[in-house]
């Protein structure tokens, strides 16, 4: 790890946020606008997520949304497949992968989840931070605009740049309440009205609120302050694991160009474009998101100084120590592949999940009784979960022995998310009953198809297990 210069820069920061001055008070960041390769590569990662983000509730697979979590009714539907409590094993099971994938996937690449993928970024850098500039200009322009007086152009910037804000912002919340209560639900608000639905529009205005607050306010505090995965990094993360490093064997000692051995000519751009306002040279640091601006910085400052690219890349401390680190050895390779069972096991579980389930049981507490002269008959109960995306039609047949099943009542036919009940009786001549539990099997058919067979006892009096005389 590159050592900082003097006892005031480790101080600096070692000791405090750089998002929180001596006093502490807040330091607003002002962000130079970056340019390079790999910013290139994130703004087409991030058009793509946001694309998807504010489109997904609009796309049906067999007329249910592709994703929608509906805590409040408990029906959760993830790429087009409905998922009920009674799915719940699937869903900690799915939840147990996430955590383990999260854990390896940051002993390996760090916090690179961060500044490519993580929500909180791509909303605050391509989406936000992009409209400041487009109103108030780059981080010089913005910081003098910030500290000239309330004139006219400060005044219809400010209030241009907060009405966007607040509008991305109620979109986003309404797009958040489709991924929860559906699309249709929420036109329905809409078209009844304020009156009719006034605590759902105040929850809208309170989410938009706590949106608009966090990106036009709290910033980039989220990832220091507020985000559990940033304080988890420092427990994750080891000398193999990859992250933006500064390459301190190469470019120490700073200093201005042809007066100093190292490569850095400690121009500060690395910290200019830097979004939580870190000096990536004094290694390893919190407040580091990885979303790759300083290498792009840095590496256009090498090309202009006829040196080569990779001041700042991503590496690791031991390859940055030893210079033989390669992105790709055999640890990262083994648990990117356990990473990639690890998905494909769960999506084969989500896969094989079937369209319902169904408990048929004999009735506790009941004995046989007879039907008519010559038959006896025991109660069951059912249970069924439809999780198809249709109702379905059930019926149950006696395959062994021979006998009937009369229904007492319940759901011939079963919406989709519905848990169907009921019950049957299940009747055999008297001469059929050999044993006080005789085993009976039982078909299950769904749409006029046969799916499960269920195996039973039936109860019998104790005298037909004599022999007849």
């Amino acid at each position: 790890m590159a050592k900082p210069k003097n006892k005031k820069d480790q101080a600096y920061f070692r000791d405090r946020l750089t998002t929180v001055d001596s006093e502490g008070k807040r330091s607003w960041i002002y962000a130079r606008k970056p340019k390079g390769k790999f910013l290139n590569r994130r703004r087409i990662l991030a058009l793509i997520l946001l694309l998807f983000f504010y489109f997904a509730p609009f796309i049906r697979v067999h007329n249910e949304p592709l994703l929608l979590f509906n805590f409040l009714e408990r029906k959760f539907i993830i790429f087009g497949t409905v998922f009920w409590p009674q799915d719940f094993h699937l869903v900690l099971l799915m939840f147990i992968t996430a955590l383990i994938f999260i854990i390896l996937f940051t002993v390996i690449y760090g916090r690179i989840f961060c500044g490519w993928v993580c929500p909180q970024t791509i909303f605050m850098e391509f989406v936000f931070r992009r409209i400041e500039y487009w109103i108030e200009g780059n981080a010089p322009a913005q910081r003098k605009l910030d500290a000239a007086p309330w004139t006219f152009d400060k005044i219809w910037k400010k209030s241009l740049k907060h009405a966007v804000f607040f509008l991305i912002s109620f979109i986003t919340a309404n797009t958040f309440l489709a991924y929860i209560i559906g699309t249709d639900e929420l036109l329905v608000y809409y078209r009844e009205g304020l009156a009719e639905n006034y605590k759902g529009f105040i929850g809208l205005l309170i989410f938009s609120g706590a949106f608009y607050f966090i990106f036009a306010f709290f910033r980039e505090q989220v990832c220091t302050i507020a985000c559990p995965y940033g304080r988890l990094q420092g427990v994750l993360i080891d000398k193999k694991t990859v992250i933006v490093a500064y390459d301190y064997q190469r470019g120490e000692p700073r200093g201005p160009l042809n007066k100093t051995d190292g490569d850095c000519v400690d121009c500060d751009l690395c910290v200019q474009v830097c979004p939580t306002g870190i000096d990536i040279r004094n290694g390893t640091q919190l407040e580091c998101i990885n979303c790759t601006a300083c290498i792009d910085a840095c590496n256009s400052v090498m090309e202009r100084v006829k040196k080569p690219k990779g001041l700042i890349r991503y590496d690791s401390e031991e390859g940055i120590e030893t210079g033989h680190h390669h992105l790709f050895n055999a640890r990262t390779i083994f648990y990117s592949v356990a990473l990639t069972l690890m998905i494909f096991f769960v999506a084969a579980l989500f896969s094989f999940r079937g369209d319902f389930e169904a408990t048929i049981l004999r009735m506790g507490g009941t004995l046989y009784q007879d039907y008519g002269t010559d038959s006896i008959s025991n109660i069951y109960i059912y249970t069924i979960v439809n999780k198809a995306n249709k109702p379905i039609e059930i019926d149950f047949k006696l395959l062994e022995p021979k006998g009937n099943i009369r229904s007492i009542g319940g759901n011939d036919t079963i919406p989709k998310g519905i848990v169907g009940k009921g019950q049957f009786l299940i009747v055999l001549a008297k001469d059929q009953v050999k044993h006080s539990d005789t085993q009976v099997k039982i078909g299950l058919y769904l749409d006029g198809e046969q799916k499960e067979i269920y195996h039973t006892t039936f109860v019998g009096p104790n005298a037909l297990d004599k022999p007849k005389k």
